[in-house]
């Protein structure tokens, strides 16, 4: 830890974001390859129909995930970043362990949740019912997989290579899953094992690995003393509801959607959506690792710079995020629609025309991507939360305008039509903040 504290002195703050979104890129970059085999090999092992039913049951997942994951990584980044910067290692590790139960907390309720979503209420997705017993389990193994805690502690302490390590795991393995299942008899259950198990063993790894990066922090004999994060973590109770109500309403605008489709239109059309999604995705994936980069370094800007520095590195992330969404929305105009017929043959033909919407609104997301550190670092969490809810709002309205019409190209246009809107409140919430900040030491939050 004391060579990776010192590495944090010598580089500049834009030149960090830029080195770690090149260990993401690098991680991401083979994984996102290894992701579209094995999701052509998903595609056309099941067919579109079962591939519906897995695209809603993941998504289910994921929606749970959101609800149910407390955001805990951003709390060890928001207000660890300042230990780590102290070296206060007691402090840390207190504040890691708060982060670590709240996990477990999200994980009991999370399945608490999906018991209700999948014995109560599956019919209105549409999913067959001999699913319904599969799908619960892979769901709560998706809930106790969490890994927000260790995650938060690997970014605090700023190596990202080790994040791109554990996280190739993840297409690394489920690429080698469904290349075995596809050879010795593909099926949907069997599919959906794989994927649990893989998820799982990827959450071991981040805690093993976060052990073994800061063992100084890391210590059992800190444990009773673990309430002391309130006192040491000003208003971090508040951050933390924001924080999760902004998670809340960005699963309702990312999942949300896919399973819009499943109760409006179909499971084969929620199949067609999932693979279109998961291609604006990868276009858009550099959204994912430049958010990670940056919210760790803004915050880690906000305690060691001065205010003229943190503006001007949130100004130069948000030109190159946006320079990044336009090349997104190129790259979707191009390539679109031959990507959807290579990964799913003439079933899924008809989905490159979702292709553009969602990957217009993967570019907004690139383009925000400065945005939200930037508020959380401030003090001004429920900024970022107030733009998220218009811009579900304003999906919502979209949607209800164009599905009887349009069906499943009308509820894409609608995430589009999200994006864009969320895009603009953050930009202005942002603009509106960094023009307010002045010399004033940092360390205090403002009220939420």
């Amino acid at each position: 830890m004391v060579s990776a504290h010192n590495g944090l002195r010598e580089q500049s703050p834009l030149a960090r974001i830029i080195a770690n979104t090149a260990w993401l890129l690098g991680g991401r970059s083979v994984g996102g390859l290894l992701s579209l085999v094995y999701i052509a090999i998903l595609t056309r092992s099941l067919g579109l129909k079962a591939f519906g039913h897995f695209s809603l049951i993941f998504g289910t997942s994921q929606a749970l995930i959101a609800l149910a994951g407390f955001e805990t990584w951003r709390i060890v980044v928001r207000y660890g970043a300042e230990h780590v910067h102290k070296e206060d290692w007691a402090a840390f590790w207190r504040l890691s362990l708060f982060a670590g139960l709240l996990d477990v907390a999200g994980a009991v309720a999370g399945t608490i949740f999906a018991y209700i979503v999948f014995f109560q209420f599956s019919h209105l997705l549409h999913l067959n019912h001999r699913l319904v017993q599969t799908a619960f389990w892979f769901n709560v193994a998706a809930v106790w997989a969490l890994v927000s805690a260790p995650t938060g502690i690997v970014r605090a302490l700023d190596r990202f290579d080790v994040s791109t390590y554990v996280e190739a795991v993840v297409p690394t393995g489920r690429l080698v899953a469904a290349v075995t299942i596809w050879l010795t008899g593909p099926s949907l259950v069997r599919f959906l094992i794989a994927w649990a198990a893989i998820d799982l063993l990827e959450a071991a790894l981040y805690w093993i690995m976060a052990r073994r990066l800061c063992p100084q922090a890391i210590r059992l004999t800190y444990r009773s003393g673990w309430r002391q994060v309130f006192r040491e973590n000003p208003r971090i109770n508040r951050f933390f509801w924001v924080t999760y109500a902004g998670a809340t309403l960005d699963a309702l605008l990312k999942q949300g959607p896919l399973l819009a489709v499943g109760y409006f239109v179909g499971t084969s059309s929620a199949g067609l959506f999932r693979l279109a999604r998961q291609l604006a995705q990868s276009l858009g994936k550099l959204a994912g690792m430049l958010t990670r980069a940056v919210y760790a370094e803004i915050a880690r800007a906000r305690v060691a710079s001065d205010t003229h520095e943190f503006r001007r590195l949130a100004n130069r992330t948000a030109l190159f995020a946006g320079i990044g969404g336009v090349i997104v929305v190129i790259l979707a105009l191009l390539l679109g629609g031959t990507l959807m017929d290579l990964l799913g043959g003439d079933a899924f033909r008809g989905g490159g025309t979702l292709l553009v919407p969602l990957a217009i609104a993967a570019s907004f997301d690139l383009a925000a991507v400065a945005f939200e550190p930037v508020l959380h670092a401030t003090g001004h969490p429920h900024y970022s939360l107030t733009a998220r809810f218009v811009a579900v709002v304003a999906a919502a309205i979209a949607l209800v305008a164009w599905v009887n019409a349009y069906g499943v190209h009308g509820i894409a246009w609608a995430v589009a039509v999200g994006g864009a809107v969320g895009y603009l409140a953050l930009g202005a919430l942002t603009r509106y903040t960094l023009r307010r900040l002045d010399n004033s030491p940092p360390a205090v939050d403002t009220a939420i």
